[in-house]
């Protein structure tokens, strides 16, 4: 069988849920076409494990950006999620939906039925939540989310403290009433798993005779007559084949390889693709454009009592670690490194925080992530911590495009950082943050010295020159197929259908208008929950 009623393109952080949603009723026949492979490797299940696959071909896209000014020169490194799961398979677990703001202002630019009022039900309906249900979480979905606040290193408790030293409110939950101030992580874990979109959504949809899963699929282009999609051509173990389908193609490929693929099917800039030798389809000007992502920067800091370097660092320390998970599932090995943090706003007059803050009671100063190799993962020799932070709402915009009509060259991707007096002084504040908290009491009690960037750096230019030297993305790339209203400044409409086109909807992290305030894959999961209810809708 060749013709389905729907087509997925991307098994990843919104396709799991699509794939198990457009099946549920039985009725429509769906096929999933992934890149990647299975994610049964302990890498990926194994909480920890994600540090060895950053840079695992086996499991990621492995691209690379363009050299960027901002960023003296850098190209930067970009993992995104080739196999099962996507990115959910690979991200750091954190479960965060971001400010009540950032779905409001989507809907003030005209996106009807994305205020948070209207996309809270949807976060709600996927998570397995294990507090239970309330005004602000769900117990019946699929997803798991869950706390660790009697797992987490004593140091994260000194970050907490130091924050209230400095005025901050606590929140005991980023996802509740208090979405700011210094908090612990919630983490998308179940009993010590990772709980990627394909453990929680794909493998449950997996046992319905109606859901057809293709991996190692490479989809090339969109196949099209007139204006209208009608299926997919895609690369199987080095074959050519075609996929029809009878309803939609659903592009659910992400923020790099879904603006790749409409370019590659003739839908947008039409002065581009022709420079490039791609018949044009529909000329959609915006497609890869305004991109968006969270940059950062970690400050390492020197501690006179143990950390998890202590522990992680020695062979001993990791094969207790080891043995520990395997008996309990709980341990280093089974969360995530990232533990507390904080929302907060740099300086009074602000209408939301500024400023996303990391700690992690661990310490990688020496660490590299080289493309095609694992990433370095000894801890430092020494016990430290560290505190990063990104700007929660930057304002830089940068693009996707392809650089040729052969489906198998990376995307050009422009990251444009740090193009906007808004984004500096976000990154100059950020810094003198991160200094306050580690200086405030209890916290710089057990502080020894400050290891990365160094005291030495203290001016606004330094700050600068210094956050251009090892400032690097926290893999949050989105909008690069945005919603909105007018075809000339986004791609999709509120419904997430692509504008010009009919049979064809994009549903994934490239649609959000703008990044939002924190982690993305709660977001696209919500996403991929509403858009899902939106075919069906629209379909019924």
């Amino acid at each position: 069988m060749n013709q389905f009623d729907y087509i997925v393109v991307g098994a990843g952080s919104a396709g799991c849920v699509l794939a198990n949603r457009l099946t549920a009723s039985g009725k429509d026949q769906v096929l999933l076409l992934e890149a990647g492979g299975s994610d049964r490797s302990p890498l990926i299940q194994v909480p920890l494990g994600y540090g060895l696959t950053f840079a695992d071909p086996k499991y990621n896209w492995g691209y690379t950006t363009e050299p960027d000014p901002a960023l003296h020169g850098r190209a930067c490194y970009w993992p995104r999620g080739k196999v099962l799961g996507g990115s959910s398979s690979l991200n750091a677990m954190v479960y965060i939906r971001g400010q009540q703001t950032d779905y409001d202002d989507w809907a003030a630019a005209g996106n009807t039925g994305w205020s948070w009022k209207d996309v809270l039900p949807y976060f709600k309906k996927s998570e397995d939540h294990v507090w239970g249900a309330s005004e602000h979480h769900g117990a019946t979905g699929e997803m798991r989310v869950s706390d660790f606040a009697d797992q987490v290193h004593p140091l994260c408790e000194r970050f907490l403290q130091a924050g209230k030293a400095l005025g901050f409110e606590r929140t005991d939950d980023f996802n509740g009433r208090l979405k700011e101030g210094f908090g612990l992580w919630q983490m998308t874990i179940r009993n010590g798993v990772r709980e990627s979109t394909s453990n929680a959504f794909l493998r449950p949809a997996l046992k319905r005779s109606n859901l057809i899963l293709q991996t190692h699929a490479h989809v090339t282009r969109v196949l099209t007559e007139g204006k209208k999609a009608v299926g997919v051509e895609c690369l199987i173990d080095g074959v050519t084949k075609t996929f029809m389908v009878r309803k939609e193609v659903i592009l659910s490929g992400g923020a790099i390889n879904s603006p790749q693929l409409l370019q590659l099917s003739g839908i947008g800039d039409s002065a581009h693709l022709q420079r490039v030798g791609v018949p044009l389809v529909h000329h959609l000007p915006r497609v890869g454009q305004g991109l968006q992502d969270h940059l950062c920067v970690s400050y390492f800091f020197k501690s006179k009592v143990p950390t998890l370097n202590n522990s992680l660092r020695p062979w001993y320390g990791k094969l207790w670690a080891g043995v520990r998970y395997l008996f309990t599932r709980k341990g280093p090995l089974g969360m995530s490194v990232n533990q507390a943090g904080a929302f907060v706003r740099s300086r009074p007059g602000l209408e939301r925080p500024n400023l996303h803050l990391y700690f992690n009671p661990i310490s990688y100063s020496a660490a590299t992530i080289v493309p095609g190799r694992f990433k370095i993962t000894n801890p430092d020799p020494f016990p430290a911590f560290l505190i990063s932070f990104n700007t929660c709402v930057p304002t830089s915009r940068g693009s996707v495009t392809i650089q040729s009509a052969n489906p198998l060259d990376k995307p050009k991707i422009e990251t444009n950082f740090l193009s906007t007096e808004h984004d500096l002084r976000d990154i100059v504040e950020g810094s003198r943050m991160v200094r306050a908290i580690a200086n405030s009491r209890p916290l710089v009690d057990v502080m020894q010295s400050e290891h990365l960037p160094g005291i030495a750096v203290q001016s606004d230019e330094d700050i600068l020159k210094d956050f251009r030297t090892r400032g690097g993305s926290v893999y949050h790339a989105s909008c690069t197929c945005a919603m909105g209203v007018d075809p000339a400044t986004s791609v999709v409409d509120a419904r997430l259908r692509v504008h010009g086109m009919t049979g064809l909807r994009v549903i994934d992290a490239s649609v959000f208008p703008s990044v939002t305030s924190g982690n993305t894959n709660a977001p696209v999961i919500m996403v991929a929950e509403k858009g899902a209810d939106m075919v069906l809708q629209d379909w019924a």
